[in-house]
């Protein structure tokens, strides 16, 4: 099974990942993680750092000759921010510029003062740091490597913006005509996810509807002109990932209950839904189950509200997951906070930050469910070698229909 761990803070030298129990022989394209990284620091409404950061993967260890070993594998990807913060966030040594920009003011909605609290720190740059969401660039670069094993064996991932801002509520019923054309199974038998996330690409906001995508930049330029932010809501998409996939077996084993947990772990992400999610509650049952159907020697569904998971389980048919996150909290006109110092009441501390995240958000969940995907597959499957993957992967798929037939006709 794979697993990783991130280090490193947002103004510290570097950010950090290892990697645990990935493939031997896996070939790394050059410049694949770094494609990814790039598509996360995309998005009309980022804020300046982008700019300062140019996210580039410097592989430690772990690949030999472009190939994976099978042993930890760690990735380095240096601040360029850190110039400007060796005194503030100095890892060997006390320097009083550090102490005179000591934060005191938690802004709303951040881990400011929950983190204060539960560490027992005295100044909230200690809180900061670590739960900023520069973080969530090692956990791309640990998705990519995922997501390669996983477009190996012909399982695609992609992903799409379908709203920023409040001209949709993300309580509506499904408002992007695509996220309808996924759950009534419009996209034909040869649905590619990869392909819909290289069409959000080509946008600035990561839309597939170019008129949308026009009133959205708009909305976006009035909230940073008035110093304010915006959330949204996300489609991330899993095409090619074939039933038997999961367990309802135990809680902690249902794929839909991962998958939720992942996207849901990424930064100011508040809600996760599959396939219909809430939309599903207020219609009758009759309506939004999937009938079965056979085609050829496969198991189909006439339609895809459950989002390609049942029971936990995956059914062959795309997993859909939409996700909502929640406007950026760090204002440019903040709020009312408290000043720890004297515990009066003052307006909450300001840190560079993004105006709309959402369309790097919905690429940074494309990989955390890279992860979960993928370990589902070796879970399934098994493998130490990338051989060794593809050959077990492909036996059980090539054969789920005759095994299920033969079994029910004895």
């Amino acid at each position: 099974m794979i697993r990783f761990l991130t280090a490193g803070e947002s103004h510290g030298i570097s950010l950090s990942v290892i990697i645990e129990g990935f493939p031997s022989n896996v070939e790394i394209p050059s410049d694949y993680l770094n494609h990814h990284l790039a598509r996360r620091q995309m998005g009309y409404g980022r804020g300046f750092r982008m700019k300062i950061e140019k996210d580039r993967a410097e592989i430690i260890s772990g690949v030999r000759n472009n190939r994976t070993l099978g042993s930890p594998i760690s990735i380095l990807v240096k601040n360029k921010d850190w110039e400007h913060w060796k005194d503030v966030m100095s890892v060997d040594s006390f320097n009083p510029e550090s102490d005179s920009k000591r934060v005191t003011i938690p802004r709303p909605g951040h881990a400011d003062l929950n983190g204060v609290i539960k560490y027992n720190f005295d100044d909230i740059r200690n809180s900061i740091e670590r739960s900023s969401a520069r973080e969530t660039a090692m956990r791309v670069a640990a998705g990519s490597f995922c997501r390669l094993l996983l477009e190996i064996l012909g399982i695609k991932i992609g992903s799409y913006v379908e709203n920023i801002g409040p001209s949709h509520s993300a309580s509506d019923e499904k408002t992007d005509p695509f996220t309808l054309k996924l759950l009534k199974n419009k996209t034909g038998s040869n649905f590619d996810a990869s392909v819909i996330g290289k069409r959000g690409d080509r946008s600035p906001v990561r839309l597939l509807n170019k008129k949308r995508e026009a009133e959205i930049i708009v909305s976006i330029t009035k909230a940073m002109e008035a110093g304010d932010t915006l959330g949204g809501t996300f489609v991330v998409v899993v095409s090619g990932l074939p039933a038997g996939f999961g367990s309802y077996m135990s809680w902690d084993r249902k794929l839909d209950a991962k998958l939720a947990e992942a996207v849901m772990s990424i930064n100011a992400v508040k809600g996760v839904e599959i396939g219909g999610g809430f939309f599903l509650s207020g219609k009758p049952g009759s309506e939004v189950m999937d009938e079965i159907i056979v085609k050829g020697d496969c198991f189909m569904r006439k339609t895809n509200y459950a989002g390609g998971i049942e029971g936990g389980i995956s059914n062959g048919m795309p997993v859909i997951i939409r996700a909502s996150m929640k406007p950026v909290p760090t204002l440019m006109k903040p709020l009312k906070s408290v000043d720890l110092t004297d515990m009066k009441q003052v307006k909450a501390f300001r840190e560079r930050s993004d105006y709309s995240a959402v369309p790097a958000c919905s690429v940074i969940a494309e990989s955390m469910a890279a992860f979960v995907i993928a370990n589902a597959v070796l879970e399934k499957t098994g493998g130490d070698s990338i051989e060794e993957v593809i050959t077990n992967f492909h036996s059980y798929k090539n054969n789920i229909f005759n095994r299920i037939s033969k079994n029910f006709r004895k």
